[in-house]
């Protein structure tokens, strides 16, 4: 079954993240952090929410310093809350992750999960 769409590890996108309790869900951005190939062959995409929450940066967080190249309208910061959707779920692409700042943002992830 040929991919249904045509985004990339490191593009910022606008999807519903439901919240971890599953009490609600909210649009939000996020970027993505799965392979092409992992996308191709599941259909599905691998992301971490971003939030404009830039005072409350936990474990796994990382401040993005190029958010206005990444699309995103205000500071922001991406979490390590991370989430598979099917990839019709994703609304739009917004923008791209710099090298910099992904590259800090699958840091933070092996940290988190002791890779």
């Amino acid at each position: 079954m040929p991919p249904t769409t045509n985004f990339k590890r490191g593009d910022v996108v606008l999807v519903r993240f439901v919240f971890a309790d599953e009490s609600g869900a909210k649009r939000r951005p996020a970027v993505i952090i799965s392979t092409s190939d992992y996308q191709q062959s599941r259909q599905e995409t691998i992301m971490a929410a971003i939030s404009s929450n830039v005072e409350r940066v936990l474990t796994g967080d990382h401040q993005i310093a190029n958010w206005k190249a990444a699309g995103l309208l205000f500071p922001s910061t991406a979490t390590a809350i991370i989430r598979t959707i099917k990839q019709v779920m994703i609304e739009r692409r917004l923008g791209s992750m710099s090298p910099t700042d992904m590259q800090a943002i699958e840091e933070k992830l092996r940290e988190v999960l002791d890779l």
